[in-house]
């Protein structure tokens, strides 16, 4: 049983997978402030609810006196992580990845505290990576590297038994990972290295490489892979990736996301998510029956919080009461806009359907209609070729619903 406060409450929240010296870490944890980082690589202007679970650990690791350090992947970005992933990744400019590294720190700086003591840092590993020179690399870091080990791992294995391979590119980012975390401890101090259970073979290579070449311990810590009770992969919806940036999710539809999570889930996602004590997570995920619903809902709202803010949250909240429960059709609710002249001439349902992004495709809409599970202004649609005209604006705006939970208002533009 770990005795520093940090690994307690990883362990009893359910954060903790796997970790190369837990021993170690506790006591370096108790003998003074640790600096800990995870890695976040700038793919989209947003993170998404799939690096939610690293977001919390770090906030954690603040709330118990030690630093965070977020490592925005500004360098190996250029490269791409391969792990796990089924093909390469489209390389991106560098206009874009400063585009996506400012939306990336904004997503943090809601979770995180970056004055006093224990303030978060944040750094980027292209302030380094850029000054590296291929011939040093190869000479002072290259050299620790075992090229057998290195096709060992799962992430690497999974790849190379498929068709599409592993580039030469990618196959150096191991070794830029484990390039940052010396960096890291050398400049700031980092001792930890925190991430995904897909993470595990980059942080002990990186742990590796600071032993041999600068003789010094440190740590690696992994969080399990998160799936839903059902197996589904944590960070998507039906429509899509699930956002921590209102400007990419709306705020009411990243808490109807939490809001729909299953009955199994609830307990678990309350002590991940939340800052709720861990009593009161246990509470409420012992709720049976419509009580679970009301527990949902505090989840939902718990997690808003912290993402959006608490007013926004509570706002979130009311509009869903008003809306399921109220039968009304509130501005609040997310919104999207369709030409003018589109709506004037009229639009197949199915179509304007898909147009708003409300189905994925004029094939994934016309199902939706044909399943009894698409409405316009609340009124069940049964042709999927109903034309929908300005005749049927209601306030400047048309409701579609998916289902009875999905909404989105449509106003011409």
């Amino acid at each position: 049983m770990p005795k520093s406060e940090f690994l307690q409450e990883a362990e009893a929240r359910g954060f903790i997978f796997q970790c190369t010296d837990i021993d170690g870490l506790d006591a370096a944890l108790i003998a003074g402030p640790v600096a800990g980082y995870i890695g976040f690589d700038p793919t989209a202007d947003s993170l998404h609810v799939g690096s939610l679970i690293q977001i919390m650990m770090l906030r954690l690791l603040q709330k118990h006196g030690h630093r965070p350090v977020a490592l925005m992947g500004g360098g190996t970005a250029r490269i791409g992580d391969p792990s796990f992933r089924e093909e390469a990744r489209q390389l991106m400019t560098g206009e874009t990845i400063a585009a996506n590294l400012r939306g990336i720190e904004g997503c943090l700086h809601q979770f995180l505290t970056f004055e006093g003591d224990t303030g978060a840092r944040l750094a980027n590993n292209a302030d380094w990576l850029d000054r590296l020179s291929y011939i040093d690399l190869l000479r002072d870091v290259g050299v620790h590297f075992s090229v057998n080990r290195m096709l060992a791992f799962d992430s690497v294995r999974s790849r190379l038994e498929r068709e599409q391979g592993l580039t030469f590119l990618e196959f150096n980012y191991s070794i830029l990972q484990s390039y940052d975390f010396r960096e890291l401890n050398r400049t700031m101090g980092v001792t930890l290295q925190m991430g995904g259970s897909d993470q595990w073979g980059n942080i002990v290579s990186g742990i590796d490489l600071v032993r041999r070449t600068d003789q010094k311990q440190v740590f690696g810590l992994t969080t399990p892979l998160l799936t839903t009770a059902s197996g589904a992969k944590m960070g998507k919806s039906a429509r899509g990736a699930v956002w921590l940036s209102a400007a990419r999710l709306p705020v009411f539809e990243y808490w109807q996301f939490w809001r729909n999570v299953e009955d199994a889930d609830v307990g678990r996602f309350l002590r991940l998510f939340t800052d709720l004590p861990l009593e009161e997570c246990d509470r409420l995920a012992a709720l049976g029956g419509a009580e679970i619903n009301e527990a949902k809902k505090i989840l939902a709202t718990e997690v808003t919080a912290l993402c959006h803010g608490r007013a926004a949250a509570e706002e979130a909240a009311e509009t869903a009461r008003r809306t399921f429960e109220g039968g009304e059709s509130p501005a609040a609710l997310p919104a999207t806009t369709i030409p003018a002249d589109l709506l004037a001439a009229g639009i197949p349902a199915f179509r304007l359907f898909a147009e708003s992004g409300m189905a994925a495709s004029n094939g994934e809409a016309r199902r939706l209609i044909r399943g009894g599970g698409a409405r316009i202004n609340d009124v069940a649609v049964q042709d999927e070729s109903l034309m929908v005209t300005p005749v049927d604006l209601v306030d400047g705006a048309i409701k579609l619903s998916s289902g009875r939970k999905h909404h989105l208002l449509v106003r011409p533009a």
